[in-house]
């Protein structure tokens, strides 16, 4: 359903104007009449910081900033001890500034935090919103009932347990509560099964919010990173509507298939013109690559399914 770009990867590490390990999961927006892309750059320490790349079409061309755009401040913000990975950004319709829901990785583990830009060169830390372990946040643009609302991910230590996707409610993006889970992970063999995770932020369509999300099934050999479809209600966004039983990208090219985590595609960002989906996601957490889809294609199939109804393969 994702028709991957002839130019792939879009963003390597060899791209970079300062020495990094690899560049991958980035989150995206259009700003100013280009592509800006909030980058995960791993440093050779092993920890992550956020860089901005710019790009008139989206493809190429990138204007990667110098330094660091968003470092992590350990000595300000502890649970940023271990770096800042996976952003999504969220342009908030009333007032156009961008919220970045990004994991915080503490002492205690990976946990959400929020921090709001009006052009990506300054931040003002929003602070920390939920506990460890927990992840794969963003925020909807648009307030419910007067609240705001976010999917996340947490999860508790233990790898027999399943992790499935949650929403919850906040007021003044800071207090959050009214916690539900929103989508569950499959069991068995399905190819979501056991773990899965919110992909880019939803996505605002005439049919409802159109979510993307990954699934990650173990194997005997390794973990397999895909994606899949979901359709939320307009104006109730913790009613799913549609769910797509099968898997819509999976990796499989070279890129995809061998870096530093085999057979991953994971995005973080979208960006929506017109009928076009431009989906910016990590391969094998090594590079940052490009595949476009027809929203409305992509609405075509899940409209096309039953009414979604919780199944017994979920956990």
């Amino acid at each position: 359903m994702f028709k991957r770009h002839p130019d792939n990867p879009v963003l390597t590490a060899g791209q970079w104007p300062y020495p990094p390990h690899s560049v991958f999961n980035a989150g995206a927006t259009a700003i100013e009449g280009e592509t800006l892309l909030l980058v995960r750059v791993e440093d050779r320490r092993g920890l992550s910081h956020l860089c901005a790349a710019r790009s008139a079409d989206g493809i190429g061309g990138w204007r990667i900033d110098p330094q660091p755009t968003f470092p992590a401040d350990p000595q300000g913000h502890p649970e940023e001890l271990y770096g800042l990975e996976d952003p999504r950004l969220t342009r908030i319709e009333e007032t156009g500034d961008y919220v970045v829901a990004y994991t915080a990785y503490s002492e205690a583990g990976p946990l959400v935090a929020l921090a709001k830009t009006g052009d990506f060169r300054t931040f003002d830390r929003l602070g920390v919103v939920t506990g460890p372990d927990d992840k794969d946040a963003a925020l909807f643009p648009v307030r419910f009932g007067g609240r705001w609302a976010m999917i996340h991910r947490p999860s508790a230590d233990n790898p027999a347990r399943s992790a499935h996707m949650w929403i919850s409610y906040s007021p003044d993006l800071k207090h959050w509560g009214d916690r539900r889970v929103l989508l569950r992970a499959r069991a068995g063999g399905w190819w979501d099964a056991g773990k899965i995770g919110l992909s880019t932020p939803p996505i605002p369509t005439e049919a409802g919010w159109l979510v993307i999300y990954h699934g990650v099934k173990q194997t005997a050999s390794n973990a397999i990173y895909r994606l899949g479809l979901a359709l939320l209600d307009r104006d109730q966004p913790e009613k799913v509507i549609r769910r797509s039983d099968e898997w819509a990208f999976s990796p499989r090219e070279p890129y995809e298939m061998q870096g530093d985590v085999d057979h991953v595609v994971f995005p973080c960002g979208a960006v929506v013109a017109g009928d076009e989906l431009r989906l910016y996601y990590g391969a094998a957490d090594a590079c940052v690559a490009l595949a476009t889809a027809s929203v409305s294609a992509l609405l075509d199939d899940l409209t096309a399914l039953p009414p979604y109804r919780p199944a017994s393969t979920e956990t």
